[in-house]
């Protein structure tokens, strides 16, 4: 019986000192309390008002940005969904162009000719939107616009330039939507080759 009522008495006391640690620490916060002067008192108010009045126009610009954002680029995933539109319709009139059987037809001059009609009213309502296509045939490739997916052979141009536009790219306002894939030009390899020998030949004389 005495072997079991020393753990609990020993459980008390160390609640005991427990107890009388957190009063001596609410007292020495009290104590400090009393001695700050209201001077120190208002700068300590003062300086808590500014740093959440800062905290809450900090909150209320990032609430404007969002709402901005969602204001701006609100129809991001729908424009991208619909250029799927612009695409199909490319791909309609290339398989028409390729028929055998169209080929020099009437038929097909007009079907063709309704299909440029609606692309054109498809880019308009996009432009209108601020949904607009990335210009790119003979302009040097740009990561930030361009994805390239080729390289073409082209001593006409300058190594770099785009001269196929595979797929459309567009953007929405300052925003790229999709880049435009294309086919960019190189140099033949047997003019680099000769330019390469001419070098080493101007090095070695």
């Amino acid at each position: 019986m005495e072997k079991e009522q020393k753990p609990l008495e020993e459980d008390k006391l160390s609640e005991n000192v427990e107890a009388e640690n957190e009063i001596e620490s609410r007292n020495d916060e009290e104590k400090k309390e009393i001695n700050i002067s209201p001077e120190e008192k208002i700068k300590e108010l003062e300086d808590k008002l500014t740093r959440t009045f800062a905290e809450m126009e900090n909150q209320r610009r990032r609430f404007e940005k969002e709402k901005d954002d969602a204001f701006e680029y609100g129809g991001y995933s729908f424009a991208k969904e619909a250029l799927n539109l612009i695409d199909n319709l490319e791909r309609s009139k290339q398989v028409l162009k390729n028929d055998e059987k169209l080929k020099n037809t009437e038929a097909l001059k007009k079907t063709l000719d309704h299909l440029e009609i609606i692309n054109k009213d498809l880019i308009s309502i996009f432009n209108k939107n601020n949904v607009k296509p990335i210009e790119c045939l003979n302009k040097k490739l740009d990561p930030n616009l361009h994805q390239a997916m080729m390289e073409i052979e082209d001593d006409q141009k300058e190594a770099g330039t785009i001269i196929q536009e595979i797929q459309k790219g567009f953007t929405i306002k300052d925003r790229l939507l999709r880049p435009s894939l294309v086919g960019v030009s190189k140099k033949t390899e047997i003019k680099e080759k000769k330019t390469q020998e001419n070098e080493e030949n101007s090095e070695n004389n």
